[in-house]
């Protein structure tokens, strides 16, 4: 355990402590989906770091401390989380979950983070939607759901938002303090794409409700707008 607490990691001391073997969050027993989820949420970002030290009101305190003494400092400071680490936040979330599956299958990472974020830590929803002008929506995360687009070869996280948000006819209420996306679903039988480029920054300018925006036209604002 590391008692104190590190900043993310960034450029140049991210590539040091988390480049090579042995590097990285351990995996063991189905536990890919939670180790992608923490290494993405924590190592080189602090978005999210009200998760690990505020005291939200349903907050579990030894969920908490297992996250950020655990996971989150270990992996900020060596580059290295053992899997006994991860198995130790699994077990806690069975227990608080009553689903005791969370220690040995396979679970989707919205699943996951739905149960530590609201349920455990008790933090308010990250986004807000709206599908087609009905009810707002609130999430903690963003799940791309497309057909198969025969344009799109290696795509660009900007591009699958896009694509994904038009399909679906949704929109983003207001600009979210924290915007996590998971990437399309895939498994042994079939990918629907090789590989994706990461955006290291997204425009969501075309996905906010009734945000003004320029008219490609004429430049003024614009008053409609064509899918």
């Amino acid at each position: 355990q590391t008692p104190d607490s590190f900043p993310p990691l960034r450029n140049e001391a991210a590539v040091r402590v988390l480049r090579g073997r042995m590097k990285g969050i351990q995996g063991h027993c189905n536990s890919c989906y939670m180790d992608a989820a923490l290494f993405s949420l924590f190592s080189c970002t602090s978005v999210l770091d009200s998760m690990l030290f505020k005291p939200f009101p349903l907050c579990d305190r030894n969920v908490q401390s297992i996250l950020r003494d655990e996971i989150v400092n270990p992996l900020r400071k060596t580059g290295f989380v053992r899997a006994r680490s991860v198995m130790h936040l699994r077990e806690q979330l069975t227990e608080k979950g009553q689903c005791s599956s969370f220690t040995n299958a396979e679970k989707d990472p919205e699943e996951f983070l739905n149960l530590i974020m609201h349920q455990i830590l008790g933090i308010e929803p990250l986004l807000k939607l709206q599908s087609g002008g009905q009810k707002e929506q609130d999430c903690y995360c963003y799940q791309i759901f497309m057909d198969k687009q025969e344009d799109l070869v290696v795509p660009d996280v900007q591009q699958l938002v896009e694509h994904s948000f038009l399909s679906s006819d949704l929109k983003l209420v207001e600009i979210p303090s924290c915007f996590i996306i998971q990437m399309p679903r895939f498994g042994k039988e079939y990918k629907m794409f090789s590989k994706i480029i990461p955006s290291l920054e997204l425009d969501i300018t075309d996905l906010l409700l009734d945000s003004p925006r320029e008219c490609c036209m004429c430049g003024d604002v614009a008053t409609v707008e064509c899918s």
